[in-house]
């Protein structure tokens, strides 16, 4: 399976994923720290987080696939939804929990 259908079965088969460093656990960086906090106030107990530091081909993958250079990324239903600043705008807006809601 090409790394493409391996991304593309992870973001079908779970309401949320997240591409970060790290884990939910123990983020390795601030920007993949403050998704995960932001997923946890809004509701989501189970992350399904894929660190990218784990295995290059997901790290560059993911970029590719989603056309956006940096991680965190967040996923939810299939769709792309951005990284950590858009994030953290979707949660001060009320919108990450109105998005996740129905599908965490």
């Amino acid at each position: 399976m090409d790394i493409r259908q391996t991304i593309q079965d992870q973001i079908t088969k779970h309401a949320v994923v997240l591409y970060m460093k790290g884990s939910p656990d123990f983020p390795q960086c601030g920007f993949s720290a403050n998704a995960v906090r932001l997923l946890r106030a809004s509701g989501v107990d189970q992350i399904f987080a894929v660190d990218v530091l784990q295995d290059p081909a997901i790290r560059q993958g993911i970029k590719e696939f989603s056309n956006w250079p940096t991680v965190p990324q967040l996923y939810v239903n299939g769709e792309f939804v951005g990284g950590s600043d858009i994030m953290t705008e979707m949660y001060q807006s009320g919108e990450l929990a109105a998005l996740i809601k129905p599908g965490a």
